[in-house]
């Protein structure tokens, strides 16, 4: 019998050793990253107050009731949510920090998930939003005579309610059970292939319109000479343009909140991992800043939202 406690208690003080050991390992030199509060807050409201200008300006000029505009307004509401979301969270958490609010019980728990929810169905819509714009954009462009026939209003509409209707279910059983590491993966793939075939998609486009282009200027300097088409043309390559810069705004704002999900599960042990985990919080300011910088691009490269902003604040 004390042969077999003393072989126990060898055993514990091996665990101990070992738990040690890999604590030490997971240190990193790297102290967490800290945004301030009123960063975060401020952020929320500008950013919520902006995607609300954007809603408001499309449901008011009926110049905007078209299918791209339609698009853009859905991608700005779920901008909105997502602004809203983490408005609401960092209240909660100033709550939480002055005593003023628990953050164990059973309340605060299923808030939590359906903020969790509600920020996944924000990125989801987002992508789907701009899978929507792109191919709005390219039936635009290569299939203009037919453009009215294809996107019509009430197709426009059936695509909005089944985005909208698919983002809610996902982002409900993707919170209900992210602890299995199949839905983490899934989240992460759904991104990187949607990522691919918006890339390829803009990609495509581009090219495209290189030869369109080309065989523009070969038709008025064979003595063509219409302006109409090339300026059509134009018109409708700015807004590709204009739509692959929030392309890339979305990209960079996402990537790495992402690859953050990538490394917890590749390398949870790895203390250069965690030097890149306790940027976290900055990731999350990037997130928020997709949300702020969408409608200034909005604002920036569209005249009939300029004229729409001017005139609403005006009145």
């Amino acid at each position: 019998m004390e042969k077999t406690a003393d072989l126990t208690a060898v055993q514990r003080t091996i665990i101990d050793t070992l738990h040690q050991e890999v604590s030490s390992l997971n240190q990193s030199d790297c102290p967490e990253v800290r945004v301030p509060f009123p960063v975060f807050f401020t952020m929320g409201v500008v950013s919520l107050a902006e995607n609300l200008l954007v809603v408001v300006a499309v449901i008011w000029n009926r110049n905007l009731h078209s299918p791209m505009y339609c698009f853009i307004c859905s991608l700005a509401a779920f901008n909105t949510i997502a602004s809203l979301t983490k408005t609401w969270e960092n209240l909660m958490i100033a709550f939480a920090d002055v005593g003023q609010l628990t953050k164990e019980g059973s309340s605060e728990t299923k808030l939590d998930d359906v903020m969790d929810s509600l920020l996944c169905m924000s990125f989801v819509g987002s992508i789907f939003s701009f899978l929507a714009i792109a191919m709005d954009r390219y039936i635009t462009i290569f299939h203009a005579l037919r453009y009215h026939n294809i996107m019509t209003m009430r197709r426009t509409g059936a695509i909005l309610g089944v985005i909208w209707t698919t983002c809610s279910v996902s982002a409900v059983l993707m919170v209900r059970f992210f602890e299995f590491s199949f839905i983490m993966i899934l989240f992460v793939v759904f991104f990187i292939v949607s990522l691919v075939i918006i890339c390829f998609l803009y990609g495509y486009m581009f090219m495209l319109a290189h030869i369109h282009t080309r065989r523009i200027v070969a038709l008025r300097a064979g003595g063509g000479g219409k302006c109409h088409p090339q300026w059509r043309w134009g018109g409708n390559a700015r807004g590709a343009l204009t739509l692959t810069i929030l392309f890339g705004v979305f990209l960079v704002c996402w990537a790495p909140f992402f690859l953050h999900l990538i490394i917890i599960m590749l390398c949870p042990m790895n203390p250069y991992c965690e030097c890149y985990r306790s940027l976290f919080q900055l990731h999350v300011v990037l997130l928020m800043s997709h949300a702020l910088l969408d409608p200034a691009i909005y604002a920036f490269r569209s005249a009939e939202l300029r004229h729409t902003f001017r005139k609403m604040l005006c009145s």
